[in-house]
């Protein structure tokens, strides 16, 4: 269980006080500076698809211990985020708006969001920052569309 508990947790992060938005922010820097590695979006899917599914593995186990949704699992933070960013362009301006609406998305929890949670196991700790991230990549899709940056 120590794995997975340090998966879940993002090597214990989840235990700060603030560890979801630590988590989300940590997962911006990786993710600016590897734009320029060849290959970056395949890249980024692969590593996005691994981490949600990690997350859904690790929060099932760590749920027995840990309880339902507990605030040391922040790899939904991460993968959240990671959804936020894909296929987006990778610049700070993208970065940054990224985050905060992941975030503010991801806190309130509107459009049906909330109804997520109530899933079973490791899908309910998963999906709802699975569909904030998307609707903050929609977002921000259309912000490119717009032409805003």
């Amino acid at each position: 269980m120590k794995v997975q508990k340090a998966i879940a947790s993002c090597l214990g992060i989840g235990t700060i006080k603030g560890g979801g938005t630590i988590t989300a922010l940590l997962c911006c820097i990786p993710w600016y500076f590897a734009r320029t590695v060849g290959s970056f979006e395949m890249i980024a899917l692969v590593v996005t698809v691994a981490a949600t599914a990690l997350g859904v593995w690790t929060a099932n186990v760590v749920e027995k211990e840990w309880g339902k949704d507990s605030s040391k699992v922040v790899i939904d933070e991460a993968a959240g985020m990671m959804i936020s960013l894909l296929f987006v362009p990778v610049t700070l301006s993208y970065v940054a708006t990224g985050f905060i609406l992941f975030r503010l998305l991801d806190i309130t929890k509107p459009l049906l969001i909330r109804r997520t949670e109530s899933l079973p196991g490791g899908w309910g700790v998963m999906m709802d920052d699975m569909i904030a991230g998307l609707y903050t990549n929609v977002l921000l899709h259309t912000i490119m569309w717009l032409n805003v940056f």
